[in-house]
């Protein structure tokens, strides 16, 4: 059977589109958990311990963290978009492949529990975390790291248990500029005071 040129043509462009989409589609190489820990050993330990767990309280616990949050760190830490020296020497030589697989070593570790050190602060802390403070237009932590502090995976971090200096570094950062890779956290953070920042995350540390 004979066909027309400009059939052809569409049965070509069909068939190109076809061989596109299945590219597109094929899933992801999936991460390589060895390699990760291998990372994590050589590259990371001395500031966040072998596994991620609970080293010096001005650096976070990776522990338990979601994966593609871990690695978007890495990769902005890299590009210069979250400002820290430190982490831009660490993050520059990895590959996406090797962020991918450091941090899906991490997430594969069980979250460690932590606790509350200010226990005058933690019922003002529990209360802008679940609440918020309407009449300043501070929304509710809950609503987007969920209640338990879990967090939402490749949208929001796990905050559950981090450590609070850790945690009130953060926010600081956010309100003060020096932090500024989210704008919804800036927003957010800019309207809190010091007593409010260091509160709520003495809440978040005892969070589990």
């Amino acid at each position: 059977m004979k066909f027309a040129p400009s059939l052809l043509a569409l049965l070509a462009a069909a068939a190109l589109a076809s061989s596109v989409a299945a590219a597109e589609t094929k899933p992801a190489a999936k991460a390589d958990i060895a390699k990760g820990q291998a990372i994590g050993t050589q590259v990371c330990a001395a500031c966040h311990t072998s596994d991620g767990t609970r080293g010096a309280p001005a650096n976070p616990i990776l522990q338990g963290q979601h994966a593609d949050y871990l690695a978007k760190q890495l990769g902005e830490f890299k590009s210069g978009k979250r400002d820290n020296p430190i982490m831009k020497g660490m993050a520059t030589p990895l590959s996406d492949e090797d962020m991918k697989n450091v941090a899906a070593f991490f997430a594969s570790k069980a979250a460690p529990a932590g606790a509350a050190k200010t226990k005058d602060l933690v019922l003002l802390g529990e209360k802008i975390y679940r609440g918020g403070i309407a009449d300043r237009s501070i929304p509710a932590c809950a609503g987007c790291h969920s209640p338990s502090g879990a967090g939402i995976p490749a949208q929001y971090p796990r905050l559950a248990g981090q450590h609070s200096d850790y945690t009130e570094l953060q926010l600081k950062g956010f309100r003060d500029g020096v932090r500024k890779n989210n704008a919804v956290m800036t927003g957010v953070a800019a309207k809190l005071n010091d007593r409010e920042i260091k509160a709520v995350a003495d809440y978040i540390a005892g969070l589990h």
